[in-house]
Formats: C-alpha cells, sequence, structure tokens
C-alpha cells in the first residue's frame, strides 16, 4: 500500500467477536430449502453502489479489501428493511468470514453507558454526499462513493431530490451537482415480535465506513461522503465511537461460508459486517443478496425499553 493511501491516524479497527461465538449455531441453522425466494425487492435510495446479479438479487456492493463495520442495513432512510438473506455463488473455506452481531445484547449493554443514554437523547443525524456521475465522466473516479443517478435510480435531478425527501431526507445542492442530504431519527427502533426498542445504528454511517476503501480512504474525515453526527449536529468523540465499535464486537458470531449457502438475517436482530477479505489467485468469493419487506421508520417508542 503506499503512503498515499494509507489509513489516517486513529482509525478504529473492529475486532468482530471476542473469539467465542455469542450464540451457538445450533440455535439459527436451519433448512431454507421451502422458502419462496421469487419475490422482487428494489433496492431504493440506498448508499452502496450496487448492480444486479438477478432481477432481485443485487451485490455486496463493496470492494473486498474494505473491511465493513458492523451496520443495520437501510438504517440511515426512512424506508428500511426487515430482513436480508446472503446467497452464496462461491466462496473459500475459512476465508472470507461474515459475522453478525445478536443486537439484543448490543442494545442492553451499551444502554448500560453514558454514550447509549446519550443516543437515546439525541437521536443522530446522517449526512450523506452523493456525486453526480456526469461530473466524473471520463475521468478515474477518486474519492467517489456513490453517484445519486445510481443511489436514488434516476437521471433527473428533480425526480433525485424528491425520492430523497420521500424516503424522509433533507436535501441541497452544492457545487458540481453534489446531491448533500440529512436524515434525523432516532439511534434505536421500536421491534414489533419483541415490543421493545432495539439499537439501530453504528459507526458504518460515519466517515469511519472509508477508512480501508481503496480511492477514498485517503480523504480527510470531513470530506468524506458520510459523516455521522447525534441529532444535535454534535460530533462523536473518538472514544464514543471506539465504544460503538466495541459493543457490537462483544456479541459477534462468525458465518463460515460454502458455496451455496443461504443466510437470513433479521435486520432488527442483528447487524451485520466483515472483515477485509484478500483472496489468493484462483480463489472466488461472490454473495448476493436479497432484500427482505420494507418498513417505515417510527424510532424508539416511549415505554418500550
Amino acid at each position: 500500500m503506499s503512503a498515499s493511501m494509507a489509513p489516517l491516524p486513529n482509525v478504529i479497527e473492529p475486532r468482530w467477536w471476542t473469539g467465542q461465538s455469542a450464540l451457538q449455531p445450533e440455535s439459527f441453522t436451519i433448512d431454507c430449502s421451502g422458502y419462496d425466494m421469487d419475490k422482487e425487492t428494489r433496492y431504493d435510495g440506498g448508499a452502496n453502489p450496487r448492480d444486479n446479479i438477478e432481477p432481485n438479487v443485487y451485490e455486496v456492493g463493496a470492494p473486498l479489501q474494505a473491511w465493513l463495520h458492523y451496520h443495520h442495513e437501510m438504517a440511515y432512510i426512512g424506508s428500511s428493511t426487515k430482513m436480508l438473506a446472503f446467497l452464496v455463488r462461491s466462496a473459500v473455506m475459512n476465508k472470507g468470514q461474515t459475522f453478525v452481531s445478536d443486537n439484543i445484547q448490543a442494545t442492553d449493554a451499551i444502554l448500560r453507558t453514558d454514550f447509549g443514554q446519550k443516543l437515546k437523547e439525541l437521536g443522530l443525524c446522517y449526512h450523506r454526499d452523493l456525486t453526480d456521475r456526469d461530473a466524473f465522466a471520463g475521468t478515474e473516479e477518486i474519492g467517489v462513493y456513490n453517484h445519486w443517478q445510481k443511489s436514488m435510480l434516476t437521471d433527473d435531478p428533480d425526480r433525485a431530490e424528491q425520492r430523497a425527501r420521500e424516503r424522509g431526507l433533507e436535501t441541497e445542492w452544492a457545487a458540481n451537482r453534489l446531491l448533500k442530504t440529512r436524515y434525523y431519527v432516532s439511534a434505536l427502533e421500536y421491534y414489533p415480535q419483541l415490543d421493545r426498542n432495539v439499537l439501530y445504528s453504528s459507526v458504518a454511517d460515519d466517515g469511519m465506513w472509508f477508512d480501508t476503501w481503496p480511492k477514498v480512504m485517503h480523504l480527510p474525515y470531513d470530506q468524506r461522503p458520510l459523516k455521522l453526527t447525534f441529532g444535535d449536529l454534535t460530533e462523536m468523540t473518538l472514544e464514543e465511537k471506539r465504544l460503538f465499535v466495541d459493543i457490537y464486537d462483544r456479541f459477534g458470531i462468525p458465518i463460515n461460508w460454502r458455496a451455496g449457502d443461504v443466510a437470513i438475517v433479521c435486520n432488527y436482530r442483528f447487524a451485520h459486517g466483515r472483515p477485509s477479505i484478500h483472496l489468493d489467485h484462483g480463489e472466488d468469493r461472490e454473495l448476493g443478496v436479497l432484500l427482505g419487506e420494507s418498513f417505515n421508520r417510527v424510532g424508539h417508542l416511549d415505554g418500550k425499553w
């Protein structure tokens, strides 16, 4: 890695788990052969630059060399998803694990801290900067995460702005048709199946997401496409972000992939992420993502703790 692409100081690297699974595999391993996987769901207004593998199956949308912090899918817009599934086309034994974190234990743990109570009180603001594809035409896309055309599935800036607002985002256009959005919401979400509030946020929606992301990792944090602040727009400290990462790491569970595996993940009940992956010559790892039923975020409900 060249010096210009080296991570910035104070990078917080996730540990993913304690070395002991927070839940035993027997408690969540099931036979999915009887499930109908034909229902089509669109990835509308998301951040990751995903492409279709099949009509309703999407690429993971992230480079293998980037580690992906624990996160809940599409927590950064008003319409999230109740669950998602990973479909494994190819895998390498004992390499390229995905991790899930037991969000019930993580919620209880973070609410016992001053930081957790601060999250509960202040909520969060998700800041996203979506670049204009045409502004990078004919150039190498240095510093690009996702263009608004791909995120909002339209080439019309008025339609893109409308779609963003339909998803609860505040919008602002900047130079070079950069679409800047903000989304204010609770750091937690009411989970109907357990009739309680659960943690529904992580550092994955901060500039930290890009600490190992090629062509973006060299940027100072204030120039990166994502930023996460408290709902009053105050910044999180490095210590608070470190605790945010550590809470999920404490309750991690590894998923060791084999070709043909399907993992269905409740987006309330678990966060998911993975370390960076480095494949040797001839090795191949390809996962698809199937999104489940969408729901409109309500944040946390009073009395549901």
